[in-house]
């Protein structure tokens, strides 16, 4: 950790007074107004060392902001994983058995053979019941904030609207499993049309404290664009929140991805994230032997990371990318 960017500067939130939810199920909150409207859900520590989104849903929480229409719910997911958090060995407290953000298919849910599997059955029924999903996670390594959105042009437009963050990642999922905001009706077209919606937003390193400030962005935005509360409440409850809009947008449209297939994988450069490489079937990397070209001319590495490799892992995406209509 020679880099001063991976320092691990974010503090570690108190969630004691949060801890145990008003749901029945631990560390679930929810807060109905009363009157018809959307079912906001926002969730935080899938992973247990991604704080930024701790920090967000604490704030929130100690606010007092209440919808004025529809409901809201705030999930801090992996408590096991994240009570093991050690700023010097931070990736060990990732997961405690397994990745909670590969575990939402029935049939990985009904095993209940791991802990995550189990946690992920506890989360189910809330997941199930939302609306809108604004799923808050951070990175590996320092990079640019990105919001996941999916292949959904309904989730793309979403993003858009936003206004922030300035890369919008279009990407089917993992090979590995699936994530919380694929789940359901989330991940279906059907559910799309019925009005489901539901973005990720990894923003930025996890040590960072812009991250954060991104994530405390990321809230606002979608709340207030859900329709749950007003830009009055936002702004009295939670001054300084909303950050500047980003000055231009870019849609990476993920066309694939190199999975490792071992912990023996390198790359020919300390890759951040968003490298625009010019020239198809430039080699970046080796995994097990084999070069790791890229498809493309102009492509965008997204998410390169090695932090985590071993078999089955995603260790890079490739994009092309576009700019959003109003930004033609």
């Amino acid at each position: 950790m020679s880099d001063s960017r991976m320092q691990f500067e974010l503090d570690v939130p108190d969630l004691g007074a949060w801890r145990a939810g008003n749901t029945g199920t631990e560390g679930v909150w929810r807060f109905d107004s009363g009157l018809p409207g959307r079912h906001v859900l926002v969730t935080a520590l899938v992973h247990g060392n991604e704080l930024c989104g701790a920090w967000a849903l604490q704030g929130l929480l100690a606010s007092g902001l209440r919808p004025r229409r529809g409901r809201l719910s705030l999930a801090f997911c992996n408590l096991a994983a994240f009570e093991r958090f050690d700023p010097a060995r931070h990736d060990a407290s990732r997961f405690v058995d397994q990745d909670l953000n590969r575990q939402w298919s029935p049939e990985r849910i009904a095993a209940a053979d791991t802990r995550e599997r189990r946690r992920a059955a506890e989360l189910a029924p809330h997941v199930a019941e939302a609306d809108w999903l604004l799923d808050l996670h951070s990175m590996h390594e320092p990079s640019p904030p990105l919001v996941l959105t999916g292949l959904s042009p309904r989730n793309i437009e979403l993003a858009v609207r936003m206004g922030t963050p300035e890369h919008i990642v279009a990407d089917a999922g993992h090979q590995d499993g699936v994530r919380m905001r694929d789940f359901g009706r989330f991940g279906s077209e059907a559910g799309m049309a019925a009005g489901a919606r539901s973005l990720l937003v990894e923003c930025g390193f996890h040590g960072a404290r812009s991250s954060r400030d991104v994530a405390r962005d990321q809230c606002v935005r979608f709340l207030e664009l859900a329709g749950i509360v007003d830009a009055g409440d936002t702004g009295r409850l939670l001054p300084g929140w909303r950050m500047p809009d980003a000055p231009g947008r870019w849609v990476l449209e993920v066309s694939g991805g190199v999975v490792a297939k071992g912990s023996q994988v390198r790359f020919t450069e300390p890759f951040q994230g968003l490298e625009v490489i010019p020239q198809a079937g430039t080699v970046i990397g080796d995994n097990h032997g084999e070069p790791i070209r890229t498809p493309y001319d102009d492509c965008v590495l997204v998410m390169p990371s090695l932090r985590q490799a071993r078999q089955g892992v995603t260790v890079v995406r490739f994009a092309r990318r576009r700019r959003p209509a109003e930004f033609n």
